[in-house]
């Protein structure tokens, strides 16, 4: 009998990309299942309204509601603290751990464990974010050390409308980017449909894919002490660490 692993997944309420992607994922993994808890996030953009959906308050309050359904791990599947800032992520995980008592991670703080991990400074950036937003993700990697060498955003801030961004745009936007021979495309926003092209993006350009859906699982499975390795298909990145 497979040991259940059990991951929790904080998701942002508009969102109706990463839940099916999350579960195909948990699936993969012996004993492995999905959980889900949203809170409000409706719009990404710099406003005082926009940014004070990540309140903290309402994230644990969603955490809490994992924790009655004894998960093995909390991820927060969102990307906000590409524009908010790292800390706001490393902040976020104490917490959730004080409140519940279980391990926690963040696609972002799992994103970049995975560029330490391969020494990667020279990412591009895929997101369907506005250019103001790319702006400040692009600068808190530059204080990472981490050079975006290109990046594509395409000017959307209605989080619902994310997920209708057609999978072959993606691709050819992470075709473009390519052509400044980065270490690492990453799709940054866990409401774009991009993990399941990870496989033929890598085998077409020779480059990982670091989907934030994906990232989100693999920082979950290490977080639960099972490892990622169990996922397959889904791109290189599972075998890393």
């Amino acid at each position: 009998m497979n040991t259940p692993v059990r991951l929790g997944v904080l998701t942002p309420s508009s969102n109706t990309a990463l839940e099916p992607l999350t579960a195909a994922l948990a699936a993969l993994v012996p004993g492995g299942s999905a959980h889900f808890a949203r809170f409000p996030v409706t719009e990404i953009a710099l406003t005082e309204r926009a940014l004070g959906q990540f309140d903290d308050s309402k994230i644990l309050a969603a955490a809490e509601l994992l924790a009655d359904a004894k998960v093995h791990a909390i991820g927060w599947s969102g990307t906000s603290s590409g524009w908010l800032g790292f800390e706001a992520d490393r902040r976020l995980v104490e917490r959730i751990h004080q409140r519940t008592g279980i391990a926690a991670t963040t696609a972002v703080l799992a994103l970049n464990e995975l560029l330490a991990l391969r020494g990667i400074t020279r990412l591009a950036l895929v997101t369907p974010y506005t250019a103001d937003v790319q702006q400040r993700i692009v600068d808190n990697y530059r204080s990472l050390g981490i050079e975006v060498v290109a990046e594509r955003h395409l000017g959307i801030r209605v989080n619902h409308d994310f997920a209708g961004v057609e999978p072959e745009r993606l691709r050819t936007l992470m075709h473009e980017v390519a052509e400044a021979r980065p270490q690492a495309i990453t799709t940054f926003c866990t409401n774009l449909r991009a993990a399941p092209l990870a496989e033929r993006i890598e085998a077409e350009l020779g480059i990982p894919l670091l989907d934030t859906v994906s990232t989100t699982v693999w920082g979950l499975l290490r977080a639960a002490g099972r490892d990622p390795a169990a996922v397959r298909g889904w791109g290189q990145l599972f075998a890393w660490g």
